[in-house]
C-alpha cells in the first residue's frame, strides 16, 4: 500500500471516528466513565489519560473530562492526569493534521488558516502559548489547526503543556470541590470558595495577557510617517459625530467607535499582524480599544499618544464631513 493510500485510510478512519463521536455526543455518560475507572484499580490513571487523549482527538468535551479527573483523583493527581491526557491528545491531533493535510494547508491563503500561519511565523511558540491562555479558538479545533502551520512539534507540545496548566488547575479543583459538595466533606465552604477563586483567575488571564502583549505607544510623528507611506491601518474609535466634527479625521482612517468595536472586528480583515494605529480624542478610550484588540489576537495594535489633539497641534491635514441644510442636506468633504 503506497503512502497516498495509507493517508486516505487514516483520513477516513479519523473522519469516521470524529463523526461518530459528535453524533453520539449526548450519550457520553461521565457517571459511567467514573464507575468504570473506579473499578480499574491501579490501571485507572493510565486508562483515564488514554480516554482523555482519545477525547481530544475525537472532539469530546474536554471540560467534562477535566471535572471528572478532579472528582476521581483529587486536585493534585487529577491536574497531572488531566494535563497529560490533554497534551497527548493535542499532540496526536497536531500530528494527524500535519501528516494528513499538510499539502492542503499549503494551498490555503485566507481565513483562519492564514491567521494561524502568520501568527506562528511571527511569534513562534509564543503564539501557541497565547492561544492556549486566551480562548481565541476551541481547544479541539485548535489542535488540528496548529498542525497545519510550520511550528516545531516539540515547541508546540511544551507551550501547550505549560500554558494549559492554569486552566487545568482551576477546573480540576472545581471537579474536586463538586465531589466534596456531594459527599459532604470537611471545609466545604472553603473548598468551594477556592474553586471559584481559581476559575475567576483563569477568566482574568485573557485581560492580563492582552496587557502583556500590548505594544508600546505610537508617537504621532511615527503615525504621520505611516500615513504618508500608506502603511498600516488607522482606526479612529471616536463616535461618528466626533469623527466628522470639529477636529475632523485623518485621511484614510477607519471609523470604528469604541462602543461598536467588538461587533465590527471583521472590518479589520484577517491579518492579525497588520500594524494598527488607534486614535481618539483621549488616550483612555484608545487604550481600551488596544486592549480589546490584543485579547482578540491582533498582535500590533498601538495607541497614538495624544490622538487627534496631537495631530492637530502639528497642523497636519484632516478631513471632515459637514452637514448643511439649505432646503436639503448636502455632505461636503473639506480638508484643512
Amino acid at each position: 500500500m503506497n503512502r497516498k493510500a495509507v493517508r486516505l485510510v487514516l483520513w477516513l478512519s479519523l473522519a469516521t471516528g470524529i463523526g461518530l463521536a459528535i453524533f453520539y455526543r449526548d450519550r457520553f455518560d461521565i457517571a459511567v466513565l467514573q464507575q468504570w475507572l473506579s473499578q480499574a484499580g491501579n490501571a485507572a490513571p493510565l486508562l483515564f489519560i488514554g480516554v482523555y487523549a482519545l477525547g481530544a482527538v475525537l472532539f469530546l468535551p474536554g471540560s467534562v473530562l477535566t471535572l471528572a479527573g478532579g472528582a476521581l483523583f483529587g486536585p493534585v493527581l487529577g491536574t497531572f492526569y488531566n494535563l497529560t491526557g490533554a497534551t497527548i491528545g493535542a499532540g496526536l491531533a497536531f500530528l494527524a493534521a500535519r501528516y494528513l493535510a499538510s499539502g492542503w494547508a499549503e494551498r490555503q491563503t485566507g481565513g483562519r488558516i492564514r491567521q494561524l500561519k502568520e501568527g506562528v511565523e511571527h511569534e513562534g511558540w509564543r503564539f501557541v502559548a497565547f492561544t492556549r491562555l486566551v480562548p481565541l479558538f476551541p481547544f479541539n479545533l485548535l489542535n488540528y489547526a496548529l498542525g497545519l502551520t510550520k511550528i516545531r512539534f516539540v515547541h508546540y507540545l511544551l507551550a501547550t503543556y505549560v500554558c494549559m496548566l492554569p486552566g487545568a488547575v482551576a477546573y480540576t479543583y472545581l471537579g474536586y470541590a463538586g465531589r466534596e459538595a456531594v459527599g459532604g466533606g470537611e471545609g466545604l465552604v472553603q473548598k468551594i470558595l477556592l474553586a471559584l477563586a481559581l476559575v475567576a483567575v483563569v477568566a482574568f488571564l485573557p485581560r492580563l495577557i492582552a496587557r502583556v502583549r500590548q505594544r508600546p505607544w505610537l508617537e504621532v510623528n511615527a503615525l504621520k510617517e505611516l500615513v504618508d507611506k500608506g502603511e498600516g491601518l488607522v482606526v479612529d474609535v471616536r463616535t461618528v459625530t466626533d469623527f466628522n466634527g470639529e477636529q475632523g479625521h485623518i485621511h484614510g482612517a477607519l471609523n470604528l467607535p469604541l462602543e461598536e468595536l467588538e461587533t465590527r472586528l471583521g472590518e479589520l480583515g484577517d491579518d492579525l499582524q497588520r500594524p494598527i494605529a488607534i486614535v481618539c480624542r483621549t488616550d483612555r478610550r484608545s487604550a481600551k480599544a488596544a486592549s480589546l484588540l490584543a485579547r482578540r489576537g491582533f498582535g500590533d495594535a498601538r495607541v497614538v499618544r495624544g490622538g487627534m489633539t496631537a495631530w492637530l497641534e502639528n497642523t497636519w491635514p484632516v478631513e471632515r464631513i459637514e452637514s448643511r441644510t439649505e432646503g436639503h442636506d448636502e455632505d461636503t468633504a473639506d480638508s484643512q
